[in-house]
């Protein structure tokens, strides 16, 4: 893996640590529905800009430095999915989730949730559930999701 990704991993890593770090310092409004609705609804936008491959919304929902590590290990940038999405390698028929759990820390929200997603990539069909957990930190510009990590596929049952 090149030097660089892993530094901007560590660097993003340390940044949403440093904000939650922040956030749990400065204590947190008694009342975080609004927040918790809004990046949830944040979050189903950007899986349904996935499954459609709209790399115009992607982009402007991902932040500059976003970093997204899966299961398996590896690490995309944000250009990264805009390329893949831009590619329309992979055409998804489902791409969305359950089981959301959303937390928030000031400034800082995690979204937890089973992802299910179906289609083909390179004309090979795919069909797989994972977990996952999104950041979002609001910034001027509004909430971006900044840090993504998947796990592996789940097992089929």
């Amino acid at each position: 893996m090149d030097i660089r990704v892993l530094k901007r991993v560590a660097v993003t890593f340390l940044g949403v640590f440093a904000a939650l770090t922040l956030a749990v310092g400065a204590g947190v409004p008694a009342d975080q529905g609004d927040v918790k609705k809004t990046v949830a609804d944040l979050d189903r936008t950007y899986q349904l800009a996935v499954q459609k491959n709209d790399a115009v919304e992607m982009e402007r929902l991902l932040a500059d430095d976003f970093v997204l590590v899966t299961g398996s290990g590896k690490v995309y940038t944000k250009q990264d999915l805009l390329n893949e999405a831009r590619s329309g390698r992979i055409k998804y028929e489902q791409q969305d989730d359950t089981d959301q759990s959303v937390r928030v820390w000031g400034n800082t929200a995690v979204i937890t949730a089973r992802l299910r997603a179906k289609g083909s990539e390179a004309g090979a069909p795919f069909e797989y559930t994972l977990w996952f957990s999104d950041t979002y930190v609001k910034t001027p510009q509004g909430w971006k999701y900044v840090f993504g990590q998947s796990s592996l596929p789940l097992p089929k049952q």
